[in-house]
């Protein structure tokens, strides 16, 4: 080959699945490894959601859909956005796709040209600078504020914003953090958006997982005008414990969902068939199993975080969404590759680098496994810090 394309060959490797598969490989040779890497629920798909997909298949239904989506799937997810998150959007104004993961990448290359800034709030999921960059756009991090648990405020914004900047992109609850803003703190940030003209991205994948009776909001439900310069992403994966069927959505306006759809008739065709009606099911009677799984992530939240804080020498803002906690390691002098390896090889126990999310003080551990595994591990990942003083 005389060539690769540049932008390909940049992309960093992602630190999560990375350490995900070392550890496996560990587990393979008869360690038992506690492994806090993975950012999917523990849980299986609930029965009725896989009866939906087995029954599909068994009566044929293995073609093509719409590019878009199976209409009635499109249906629900617009009378959903509607029950649930006060956005009136028409089913012609969703795309489904291979996962929210899919979706943002899809909604990336659709919205930005060669050169176009994106803001991302930093600590921020390791997959956006790396979208950003092969849809030819250019990441702006904007930094978190540590003592307002890595949230950023609208002057952090303004100050970020040049005249190439194109997008601001949010994710409320956050990965990896575990925080997420309220909804006065998003129509700030949406009202600057609004008015300096910014396309918002809002990634909505982790909504129903919110404790502590805090309210998720759309950033697009808070006026005409947020709802017209907002794009919503969401998915199955996170409430609905389907990671594997690999099926997410965008909202958004009219004509820019034409142009996605477009984009996506070349590169996907259309979503897995079988796999959308598992979701239409998910959507018309899969709320009791969500209820459930987050009551249980609730209690483990509470308790990950209580061994967590103390800790002497970590600090950690209280997680109050999503299903992972964010602490800071930097008062043991390592960086957080280093402190995440080390933790590994002397404890068994797997944790995400903070470095792959631009934090390299902190590190990520999804508490989205047993009880039993949050006791050992952080016992043991105590174990570790007391050495290191």
């Amino acid at each position: 080959m005389k060539s690769l394309n540049a932008s390909i060959l940049a992309i960093q490797p992602s630190a999560t699945l990375a350490i995900a598969a070392l550890a496996k490989q560990l587990a393979q040779q008869g360690h038992k490894v506690c492994n806090f890497s993975a950012g999917e629920p523990d849980f299986d798909t609930p029965d009725l959601i896989k009866e939906a997909a087995v029954d599909a298949l068994r009566q044929g239904q293995t073609k093509y859909t719409p590019v878009n989506g199976i209409p009635r799937l499109c249906e629900l997810i617009a009378a959903k956005l509607k029950r649930e998150n006060g956005l009136d959007y028409k089913p012609t104004q969703i795309v489904v796709s291979c996962g929210a993961k899919h979706s943002l990448a899809l909604v990336l290359q659709t919205l930005v040209n060669p050169g176009d800034e994106v803001l991302i709030p930093s600590p921020y999921w390791l997959s956006y600078p790396e979208m950003v960059r092969v849809a030819g756009g250019v990441p702006v991090f904007v930094p978190g504020r540590r003592e307002n648990d890595f949230r950023i405020a609208p002057d952090d914004v303004v100050r970020a914003i040049t005249p190439r900047t194109v997008a601001l992109l949010i994710n409320s609850p956050s990965n990896p953090t575990g925080t997420m803003y309220t909804p006065d703190e998003l129509r700030a940030l949406g009202d600057v958006a609004v008015s300096r003209g910014l396309t918002i991205v809002s990634d909505e994948i982790y909504e129903k997982l919110v404790y502590e009776g805090n309210q998720q909001a759309s950033m697009a439900s808070f006026s005409p005008e947020h709802y017209a310069n907002t794009i919503t992403i969401n998915g199955f994966s996170k409430a609905y414990a389907m990671t594997g069927w690999r099926l997410g959505y965008t909202a958004g306006p009219a004509a820019f969902i034409t142009a996605m759809g477009a984009l996506q008739s070349h590169c996907a065709s259309a979503p897995t068939t079988f796999a959308q009606c598992g979701a239409i099911t998910a959507l018309e009677r899969g709320s009791e199993s969500t209820v459930a799984m987050v009551k249980a992530f609730d209690e483990r939240r509470r308790r990950i975080y209580a061994l967590m804080s103390a800790i002497p020498g970590v600090t950690c803002p209280k997680p109050t969404g999503a299903f992972y906690v964010f602490p800071d390691i930097s008062s043991f002098g390592l960086d957080s590759v280093t402190f995440a390896k080390r933790l590994l090889e002397e404890q068994k126990v797997a944790v995400v680098p903070g470095v792959a999310f631009g934090a390299d003080a902190c590190v990520r551990l999804s508490y989205a496994c047993s009880m039993t595994e949050i006791e050992t591990g952080m016992a043991r990942f105590r174990t570790f810090c007391e050495s290191l003083r």
